[in-house]
């Protein structure tokens, strides 16, 4: 029984990191490359890997279900963290997405949203140039999406940085931030 004590309180101070950004502004590979910086877990953007699957549109309850699935992933790898969990995306990127493609947000993700909690989000800025790919839907409203996510996180008075820069400048602004962070604990 102390055991599994012990383990619920590591879980409980594991700090969590979330990447938010428009499309193709380098999130996948800033939460890579931080997950192997600080020799820890990260969570793949879930929205990814299953809109890659769909053969039909997607619809507001892919949006539900992905949400769902990525909320499990990141309890999944919260035990297998090193001290820091960095996270490729959460819900204010599906509550913004609904709102844009649907008119709505699910019940669920606003209530979910509300209950989460990251101790800092790294904000990726559009320098990166736009890239082609079968998911992506948004080359001209990455600048709109920026300022949407930056309002909800105001909205929630979250601890968010913008990171600039290219390739490692970026990833040491990230470093940076999150190391500030950790001075902070």
């Amino acid at each position: 029984m102390e055991g599994i004590m012990a383990e619920n309180k590591n879980i409980q101070n594991i700090i969590k990191v979330a990447i938010l950004g428009a499309e193709s502004t380098g999130k996948t590979t800033l939460c890579r490359d931080l997950a192997a910086h600080y020799h820890t877990v990260w969570v793949p953007e879930y929205a990814r890997e299953y809109i890659e699957k769909l053969s039909v549109p997607y619809q507001l309850n892919d949006l539900l279900y992905i949400a769902t699935q990525h909320l499990i992933n990141q309890t999944n790898a919260i035990s297998q963290a090193n001290k820091i969990l960095f996270s490729d995306t959460e819900l204010i990127i599906l509550k913004v997405w609904s709102q844009e493609v649907f008119a709505t947000v699910p019940e669920f993700i606003t209530k979910e949203l509300h209950q989460q909690h990251f101790d800092l989000y790294l904000v990726t800025d559009n320098a990166i140039p736009w890239e082609y790919d079968p998911v992506r839907e948004n080359p001209d409203k990455r600048d709109y999406l920026l300022a949407c996510y930056i309002k909800e996180l105001e909205a929630i008075d979250a601890n968010y940085k913008i990171i600039t820069g290219m390739g490692e400048e970026r990833l040491k602004n990230a470093v940076r931030e999150v190391e500030l962070l950790l001075n902070k604990e």
